[in-house]
């Protein structure tokens, strides 16, 4: 296929507001796509690279060759010097990169260009979300929506789901499953003002969870034998960077297991130190400061997968597994009273609010629901602007810095 063909799909994508559109679009493109570049193709609609990380920044795009006047590059081209070039390492690879790129951009059409330097950065928007690329892959493969969703819950990436899809039908699909290794896609937690909102939501009939929220990055921790993954919330391994996670986890008791939680930086009396310290800390190889894990969910155990078990019968699991020590602070009740104190004392020790989980939810892979909601305390300000600032690298054309008082 044509990597014009995919971009003038993206262009139409972006041009229209309505889901059904958009889903009828993607849908037409995957049924007519090869079987042999459905992956690469899915990706790169869903905005992604398969490379993920190719070293090529918004520096390195300021300045593209001249566009080439007719199309004629396949996605495969494409997608072959991505990774040739994600894969440049060691003594001279910064001037390889750049001639690669140079290549690889000389020969795109003025589109071609625009929409690969947004996939490269992370920057693609077509209006897309990934539940309209799931239900564009049902379309595409004639299987029940609902098949897709569920394979969704336990594959990080939408290329493969659409692989299995056309190429497998609903068989395929079935075959998916929580593997140690392989990284699912976090359960998210919606959100409410306050406790009392937040208790109503969950609605749990009775006692409910309530976890700690720390103001740290998300991890997925797999642990198979000696091999120790750390997976971040975009699916990102970054276990080498994060050596005091994988040290605490391998001394964990038991077999196989995948682990749930947030990571961040303490300072020296227990206390979190700012996010912006852990994101930094986790971004790259420094290992100045010591990086805890915390976990407050168990889905997988010797073998077995937990997702689908209730929340209660997942926890008591993690207990017997995990330490105290690197567990969240929990609490379970029926009295909102002892909720909000549990919420005030959260804040007051520097954690961003409370998690309160239903007691009897399986982890819902990928989705955000009533099951868990997050509570935050509100800060309102009354702002006026006082200037504004053009924007560099990602943000150039627009007037993205604004000065407030």
């Amino acid at each position: 296929m044509e990597f014009a063909r995919l971009v003038s799909v993206s262009q139409q994508v972006a041009a229209t507001r309505a889901r059904t559109t958009k889903r009828a679009l993607i849908a037409e493109l995957l049924a007519q796509t090869p079987p042999d570049e459905v992956e690469i193709v899915t990706s790169y609609l869903s905005g992604t690279l398969r490379q993920r990380r190719t070293g090529v920044g918004w520096r390195g795009l300021a300045d593209l060759p001249t566009p080439s006047e007719t199309p004629g590059v396949e996605v495969t081209e494409v997608d072959d010097a991505l990774e040739h070039i994600s894969g440049l390492a060691g003594a001279g690879s910064a001037t390889a990169r750049r001639s690669a790129v140079a290549d690889l951009f000389g020969r795109l059409t003025a589109d071609e260009q625009r929409y690969l330097r947004g996939l490269v950065t992370g920057e693609v928007r077509q209006g897309a979300l990934d539940s309209v690329m799931l239900d564009a892959i049902a379309e595409a493969a004639g299987v029940p929506a609902t098949a897709v969703r569920r394979a969704a819950m336990f594959s990080a990436l939408t290329g493969p789901i659409a692989v299995a899809a056309l190429g497998g039908g609903e068989q395929a699909l079935a075959a998916f499953d929580l593997e140690v290794g392989r990284p699912v896609r976090p359960m998210l937690a919606s959100a409410a003002p306050d406790v009392t909102a937040g208790i109503a939501k969950v609605d749990p009939g009775g006692p409910l969870v309530v976890d700690t929220k720390l103001d740290g990055i998300r991890i997925q921790v797999h642990r198979r034998g000696d091999e120790v993954l750390v997976f971040t919330r975009s699916l990102e391994e970054i276990g080498e960077r994060l050596p005091d996670v994988v040290a605490a986890v391998r001394d964990l008791p038991g077999g196989d297991l995948v682990l749930d939680g947030e990571a961040l930086t303490l300072a020296d009396d227990g206390t979190p130190r700012p996010f912006q310290e852990t994101a930094s800390r986790t971004s790259a190889r420094d290992r100045s400061d010591r990086v805890h894990p915390f976990f407050f969910d168990l889905l997988a155990h010797d073998g077995e997968s937990l997702v689908l078990q209730p929340g209660r019968a997942r926890l008591d699991r993690l207990d017997a597994v995990v330490p105290a020590t690197l567990r969240t602070a929990r609490l379970e009740t029926d009295d909102p009273e002892a909720v909000a104190d549990f919420f005030t004392a959260a804040v007051a020790g520097g954690q961003e609010g409370v998690i309160l989980k239903h007691p009897d939810a399986p982890y819902a892979a990928g989705r955000r629901g009533s099951a868990w909601v997050k509570v935050k305390p509100r800060h309102t300000l009354d702002l006026v602007v006082l200037a504004v600032e053009w924007g560099s690298g990602r943000r150039r054309g627009w007037l993205s810095n604004i000065w407030l008082g």
